[in-house]
């Protein structure tokens, strides 16, 4: 039966991806079999966890998904020796109102399947401080579990004393300590980590700091105070309702964005998954009967994206006939215009009258409850489905009727209402799961 953590921190940018890499190639590299999941909704993770395991990751996610779904996609660890469930933001970071099982924060995760949580703490500036810190962790909620605590950045020698001594008066183990170590540091951008196929030396990067794990922190005393856990026996797989049955899915550094249980859900019910790159001027292949334009970064690639004329013609065409959708960043493709950072708008394909700019960034994040206005791809009107939302653009125009009603995770109408036009429909709102 496998041992399993969840990899967590007090706030975001203490270290926890690079962390988990780290244990999971180390402990690979044993020829121990490691499975990784990603608590919340994060879509680059997973990618990142696939390349230090050799195994997929998906999210698992206490907002937007029901139990049973969790258990189901959870189910694919019974196999693994070792379970890491990478969390986000701070372990009781959600939001105010319970959706399907929780408020998404990484602490319903731990306590829902009886992991312990190993933190990691970046005491920069601190030091017996952090150990006050963890153990406001340690106390603050009734059925989750602190296994210990890494130190990741410390700046000394002297300071990892003071604040080994600390936490060893407070009764928190200290697994290791990490100094400050510029080459294994991930890539940034404004939407989180470059994603996996972007990153050049990732292996190399990982491997690193597998090493460097290794050196310092000790695994097996680690492993020793893991959760034995017994994985649920899942009634069904995972319930995803595919758009159509031939999907022509565009798939490439602009259009990464999507969860890989969906594409897991969709397989899962029979779908064929049919790729195309618009970046390689490409369009929906002719015998496919539905286009999903997942989300990415087509504000970095939009002049290119406007300049590839056969991509937009071929989607054009499939328009007139079959159904469009985008999320996010492929809603943003359909729409008329797209202005970047610079002030240059690019004509994008014109199959919504939407238009986006990012000329002046503003952040919209979080969960959202959408009941359909219309039919989208794989979903009826009045159906209620559950996504978040992620990116920086704004709307100039978005002058089609509404796709649905959209309400924060505390209920709050959101002006971002997706719109639809004929066969075209698009969302700012990445599919999660469906509403029970």
């Amino acid at each position: 039966m496998p041992r399993c953590l969840v990899i967590s921190a007090p706030a975001s940018g203490a270290g926890k991806t690079t962390l988990t890499l780290a244990l999971a190639r180390a402990w690979r590299d044993r020829g121990l079999a490691v499975q990784c999941f990603k608590s919340g909704p994060d879509y680059i993770d997973p990618a990142f966890h696939a390349v230090a395991t050799g195994r997929s990751s998906v999210n698992i996610d206490s907002w937007a998904m029901p139990r049973a779904t969790i258990e189901a996609l959870t189910a694919r660890a019974a196999d693994a020796d070792i379970v890491l469930a990478e969390g986000s933001m701070g372990l009781f970071d959600g939001v105010a109102t319970c959706g399907m099982c929780g408020t998404g924060a990484s602490a319903d995760i731990a306590e829902m399947l009886g992991w312990p949580v190993l933190l990691v703490l970046d005491p920069a500036g601190q030091a017996q401080t952090a150990a006050a810190v963890a153990a406001g962790l340690r106390d603050f909620r009734e059925g989750v579990r602190l296994a210990g605590v890494v130190l990741n950045r410390v700046a000394s020698p002297r300071h990892e004393d003071l604040v080994r001594r600390a936490m060893k008066d407070a009764g928190i183990e200290v697994f290791g300590a990490l100094p400050r170590h510029a080459p294994i540091k991930l890539p940034e951008r404004h939407l989180g980590l470059v994603q996996a196929e972007e990153t050049a030396r990732l292996d190399e990067m990982i491997a690193e700091a597998a090493r460097l794990v290794a050196e310092r922190i000790d695994l097996d005393v680690l492993v020793s105070l893991s959760s034995v856990w017994t994985p649920a026996s899942p009634k069904a797989a995972s319930r995803v309702t595919p758009p159509g049955q031939r999907i022509a899915l565009a798939r490439d550094a602009a259009f990464s964005f999507i969860y890989p249980h969906v594409l897991e859900g969709w397989r899962a019910a029979g779908a064929e998954i049919l790729p195309f790159s618009p970046l390689a001027d490409e369009g929906p292949r002719a015998d496919a009967d539905v286009c999903w334009l997942p989300g990415g970064y087509p504000e970095l690639q939009a002049g290119r994206i406007a300049g590839n004329r056969l991509f937009r013609e071929t989607i054009r065409a499939f328009a007139q006939t079959r159904p469009v959708h985008g999320e996010c960043g492929g809603y943003m493709v359909l729409g008329q215009g797209l202005i970047d950072s610079d002030g240059t708008r690019h004509e994008m394909t014109g199959l919504l009258g939407l238009e986006t700019s990012f000329a002046k960034r503003r952040m919209h994040l979080g969960y959202r409850l959408a009941e359909l206005s219309a039919a989208v791809p794989g979903f009826g009107e009045g159906r209620r489905l559950r996504g978040h939302e992620f990116h920086y653009a704004t709307i100039l125009a978005q002058p089609d009727p509404a796709l649905a009603s959209v309400r924060d995770a505390n209920g709050a109408e959101v002006a971002e209402t997706g719109s639809r036009r004929g066969n075209v429909t698009g969302t700012f709102f990445h599919l999660i799961a469906e509403d029970r």
